[in-house]
């Protein structure tokens, strides 16, 4: 009966450990997968310390990279705030592969320390990117991003067209209409450790929590 004993709890342990890999590395099964990986170019950005980056470097992590503006009124916040939730259900050891990057759309307000401030307020282990306005829209053109201006023209008082055509009110955002009414992509790009775009989660993929779900997945098949 001991050899049957032993042979129990062999089987209890094998079983155990194989439901605490796929609860912790689970198959990725939401976003939507390149089909060939993007290289990204190398081009020359600002970090939010004020030092020389470029866009392709990952620093050996998993890049979680979303693209926004510090004076949006609402879906850059809440998309912020659900990448700090998603991090923090990760386990130290997976948090030290990943890197959130939130790439402004409007540099010309969003220099690096405006970035520093407005990311510390979510998590300080995010960092920004910012540059002249030419290579970011390059950047955002690589990534599939949408990013239009607002039009000088736009009512202070009216309602506008936010994020991806949806509507926001122009007294919630400092510097009027003519700020929220901008117009980029709300999704988020997954980078892998190579500076190589890989995947993207749509904004409601993202605030309903299946990015969250696929990133110790996306760690296991992407970040090494």
């Amino acid at each position: 009966m001991k050899w049957l004993t032993a042979a129990l709890l062999a089987l209890a342990a094998v079983l155990g450990g194989l439901l605490l890999y796929r609860n912790v590395s689970p198959t990725p099964t939401a976003g939507t997968v390149l089909d060939t990986p993007v290289p990204l170019p190398a081009l020359r950005l600002v970090d939010d310390r004020g030092e020389a980056a470029t866009l392709n470097d990952s620093r050996g992590k998993l890049r979680l990279v979303f693209y926004g503006f510090v004076r949006c009124p609402d879906v850059c916040p809440a998309t912020l705030a659900t990448l700090k939730n998603t991090l923090a259900d990760l386990t130290p050891g997976q948090r030290e592969r990943v890197q959130v990057q939130f790439i402004t759309v409007d540099p010309g307000y969003d220099r690096p320390a405006v970035l520093r401030e407005y990311l510390n307020r979510f998590d300080p282990t995010f960092t920004g990117l910012t540059g002249d306005a030419a290579t970011i829209n390059e950047a955002a053109r690589v990534m599939f991003v949408a990013n239009v201006p607002p039009p000088p023209s736009t009512s202070a008082h009216g309602g506008h067209s936010g994020h991806d055509g949806e509507a926001d009110q122009a007294d919630e955002v400092p510097g009027g209409a003519s700020v929220a009414a901008r117009v980029h992509g709300d999704h988020v790009s997954v980078v892998d450790p190579r500076g190589r775009f890989v995947r993207v989660y749509n904004n409601g993929e993202v605030v309903d929590g299946e990015l969250g779900r696929d990133l110790p997945g996306l760690i296991r098949v992407y970040g090494s």
